[in-house]
């Protein structure tokens, strides 16, 4: 049997041999909010003794403290200064070369303000006045138009890439730290994101093929196609970069960094209400929206396209192309001939459109209507004559 004092004796040998947990200067780790003092902060961080860091690291752009006491933040270790160890998010201004170099050792970030375009990238001033070099190419994630208006006088935290020279020659990079924060909260959004879902998400960037929207901290594209139910030739004439949109997740792909999203989910399909709003055999004026070789496309609707078929359109002229007969933008009266709300398709017609049918009835029609008012079937000689005579004043009246 194990007495009390064996178990304790035990449980002391073990925490004896138990390794004491030590960092290495730039060595990033997690820490708790333990205690908000003035401009100090207190840090758990699993030491023996607390960790401080500056207040003035988490203090926002209205002069608002943006932590408190039980949050979790990253920091870096600077040293141990008597029974304290010293902590830092990043290098701020006052920091001196030296500071620099060991941040380049650790990794720690630095915070550098963006003072001129030179070739090949920007100079960036560190500490108030120490200079650096950061290329075009690591300035962020995104590539954007006018790099000289996106980034000059700005502050932005980089982290050190090369040091030289006893600090006159650094050169820096600004991504190399937004794919490592990037990276952590792409594991964090594999846990939560899931396809079919519905998301905030902020229109980081636009393209010709689509928009790139930010859906918590990674980027997804909403390709053209699923911006809107409308037919939509510049993006930029309906979005904007920094706009807030709602997404719906259509597909994950997290080895290769693609996710698909759509904003045309989000909204109500018009397609819901065609079969009331166009029914078959009435008659709406619509714009031909595009031509192809096969015939006209004709938007009733924002969302509702139909098409006329290049054998209905030149009055019975025969087309080579349908520009021959409309133009792009062109307003058309058309008649609703189908609807295929299965595979959202509206066949149309023009509006003077005469099918060969029509025109075979009416022609019966007429011709009933001459023997009515010229005489009887028995006078056999005279009618048939009088059908020649019709029969020649119809092709006449077709060659005119």
């Amino acid at each position: 049997m194990t007495s009390d004092n064996d178990s304790f004796e035990a449980l002391l040998n073990a925490s004896e041999k138990k390794p004491v947990r030590r960092l290495s200067p730039g060595q990033k780790t997690a820490a708790t909010i333990v205690g908000v003092d003035g401009e100090t902060i207190f840090l758990d961080v699993g030491l023996k003794s607390e960790g401080i860091i500056n207040a003035s690291e988490f203090i926002d752009e209205k002069g608002e403290l943006t932590v408190k006491i039980g949050d979790s933040v990253s920091v870096y270790y600077l040293k141990s200064g008597g029974s304290e160890q010293l902590f830092t998010a990043r290098l701020g201004s006052g920091a001196s070369s030296a500071h620099l170099e060991e941040a380049w050792r650790g990794g720690v970030p630095v915070e550098g303000t963006v003072k001129a375009e030179i070739k090949g990238g920007f100079e960036v001033t560190l500490s108030g006045s120490i200079r650096a070099f950061c290329p075009y190419s690591q300035m962020g994630l995104r590539r954007v138009e006018d790099p000289a208006k996106e980034y000059l006088d700005s502050q932005k935290t980089f982290l050190i890439t090369q040091y030289s020279e006893n600090g006159r020659n650094i050169v820096i990079s600004a991504r190399a730290l937004q794919e490592e924060e990037q990276q952590q909260k792409k594991e964090e959004l594999q846990t939560t994101l899931t396809e079919g879902m519905t998301v905030e998400g902020t229109i980081s960037s636009i393209r010709s093929f689509g928009l790139f929207v930010d859906i918590g901290g990674v980027d997804g594209l909403v390709p053209i196609s699923e911006v809107g139910w409308s037919r939509i030739e510049n993006l930029e004439d309906t979005f904007h970069a920094g706009q807030q949109v709602q997404v719906v997740i259509k597909s994950l792909d997290w080895e290769k960094d693609r996710i698909s999203l759509s904003i045309k989910e989000t909204l109500k399909d018009p397609w819901d209400t065609a079969i009331s709003s166009f029914p078959e055999g009435t008659s709406h004026i619509g714009v031909v929206n595009r031509l192809a070789p096969f015939g006209a496309f004709v938007n009733l609707a924002p969302g509702i396209d139909g098409l006329v078929h290049i054998s209905k359109l030149g009055q019975g002229r025969r087309l080579n192309h349908p520009r021959e007969a409309v133009e792009e933008g062109q307003n058309i009266e058309v008649l609703i001939e189908s609807i295929d709300l299965e595979n959202k398709r509206i066949s149309l017609a023009p509006s003077d459109y005469e099918s060969a049918e029509d025109k075979a009835d009416k022609e019966r029609k007429d011709f009933s209507t001459y023997l009515s008012s010229n005489g009887t079937p028995k006078e056999s000689k005279q009618s048939l004559g009088t059908l020649g005579a019709l029969l020649k004043a119809k092709l006449d009246e077709k060659k005119r």
